[in-house]
């Protein structure tokens, strides 16, 4: 485990977050998720620190209300959030984070639309389980599901691979 920084646009909103240098990521194609381009990393509420900003975050809900997307007021970039799926856990988008501790990114795709049949996949991401280090997170994949990419990709300087 490592700890990555990450914030918002203006720098108001700061944080850190402790999970593998190698991130297990997913997709969401939920109607919020897909109009934000928002890439999950779900970790336990114990491995999130916010740092800075608190005071600048302004919270959106919608239908049931457990989500509790924060963003900031001032540049209204959502870098964290409460999710439906893990509401004892945070979601970071990852492409929030700095990328001088990522070595990698793997992002699976989840199936917000169908949000009832699938949400038990990313139950296990917000459990504070001691997992040794540099361990990845047991994940669902169903295979029928078409990847989203083939070919490696540098995303921001950070090499990528779409499942």
């Amino acid at each position: 485990m490592v700890i990555h920084n990450g914030g918002c646009h203006c720098g108001r909103v700061r944080f850190e977050v402790e999970a593998p240098a190698t991130i297990a990521a997913h997709i969401c194609n939920c109607s919020i998720c897909s109009l934000t381009a928002y890439v999950h990393l779900i970790v336990p509420k114990s491995r999130f620190r916010l740092l800075a900003g608190e005071a600048d975050l302004e919270t959106y809900t919608f239908n049931t209300g457990v989500a509790r997307h924060h963003f900031c007021r001032v540049c209204g970039v959502k870098s964290f959030y409460v999710p439906r799926s893990n509401p004892d856990g945070f979601s970071v988008n990852v492409r929030c984070l700095q990328p001088d501790t990522i070595e990698s990114v793997t992002i699976d795709r989840f199936d917000g639309r169908e949000w009832e049949a699938h949400a038990h996949e990313l139950e296990h991401l917000s459990r504070d389980e001691s997992r040794p280090a540099g361990s990845r997170s047991q994940r669902t994949r169903r295979d029928h599901e078409p990847p989203v990419a083939v070919e490696p990709a540098t995303w921001g300087g950070i090499k990528a691979r779409f499942q």
